[in-house]
């Protein structure tokens, strides 16, 4: 176990961006975690929420990649909230503190659900200017678990983190999914009774998305052909919520495609933000848009993909 922590990569990630502890709440210990890389005069950023065993660390893939393009990339560790309308309200306070009136965010698993509930939130002032959802949904009802949500609190860490690795890949993976498992498996030690109980509350509780109050926000659903947690009805069921978003498939990649398919995931973040170049809500610093525009180009020859989304 271990190749991902002790990569060149992430020791050098860790070596150069600092983690920052952030409160907004009048309760002190409601603490957000982040890193904040690349240049500051971006006022629309990007920024990657993690699933429910995820640290603001496992995208470092994406903070090195898209950061040396020009990107500013922020990662987010939330604290612990118990329901979605705190959750909102604390993420809210995080980004006037930040002074970003408005966002991209890229969401993964719980990390999207939440990522759209706050769009959802803020639509009559809206905040989030595009979203990318990987490996998502938009109703908790599809894990079956709506009544057991409010006994999550209740529980010992070792049983919560048993509940979640029920949901990791089993059977044989090739190396690089191997790894990012494990790594998965090592963050997810990291956490603490309190923030897996919160995250998995609101991973469950009963809750869906109202497509209705976010239909104008530009979305691109990201996804994996090879197994992971989401289930097929479930990925039916994004595509029916947003009929007119991009579609970003991967043949392979299991639950955590931006760490063992880092390349193609940062290829597709990069379509995405495209078609924002040029305006005021471009999350790239405009002096280096031909260098990126170049640096797709490279990667899709070298990926086979040589068709936008």
């Amino acid at each position: 176990m271990g190749a991902i922590k002790v990569s060149p990569d992430y020791n050098w990630f860790r070596s150069t961006v600092p983690l920052k502890k952030i409160i907004v709440d009048d309760d002190d210990s409601k603490v957000w975690s982040l890193y904040d890389a690349g240049p500051r005069n971006i006022r629309c950023p990007i920024i990657f929420l993690p699933p429910v065993s995820g640290t603001a660390d496992v995208f470092f893939h994406q903070i090195l990649a898209l950061t040396g393009w020009g990107y500013r990339v922020i990662s987010l560790q939330y604290p612990v909230y118990w329901d979605l309308l705190e959750f909102c309200d604390g993420f809210r306070k995080l980004l006037d503190h930040l002074q970003l009136d408005k966002v991209h965010i890229f969401g993964a698993s719980l990390g999207g659900f939440l990522a759209q509930k706050f769009a959802e939130y803020a639509h009559k002032s809206p905040r989030v200017h595009s979203l990318i959802l990987c490996n998502s949904f938009s109703d908790t009802s599809i894990f079956n678990q709506s009544w057991t949500a409010s006994s999550f609190w209740l529980m010992p860490g070792f049983m919560l983190k048993k509940i979640v690795l029920g949901n990791f890949t089993a059977g044989p993976v090739d190396p690089k999914m191997a790894d990012a498992i494990d790594f998965m498996v090592d963050r997810l030690e990291s956490l603490g009774q309190g923030e897996l109980a919160s995250r998995l509350t609101l991973n469950c509780q009963n809750s869906y998305v109202e497509p209705h109050k976010i239909k104008e926000v530009p979305v691109t659903i990201m996804d994996v052909f090879d197994h992971s947690a989401l289930s097929q009805e479930a990925k039916e069921e994004m595509y029916k919520l947003y009929p007119n978003a991009r579609r970003a498939h991967l043949k392979t990649g299991g639950n955590f495609p931006y760490l063992c398919r880092s390349a193609e995931v940062n290829l597709y973040v990069q379509i995405h933000l495209r078609q924002f170049h040029g305006t005021r809500y471009a999350a790239i610093d405009p002096a280096m848009v031909s260098a990126e525009e170049l640096e797709v180009h490279k990667t899709r020859v070298e990926n086979g993909n040589e068709e936008d989304l």
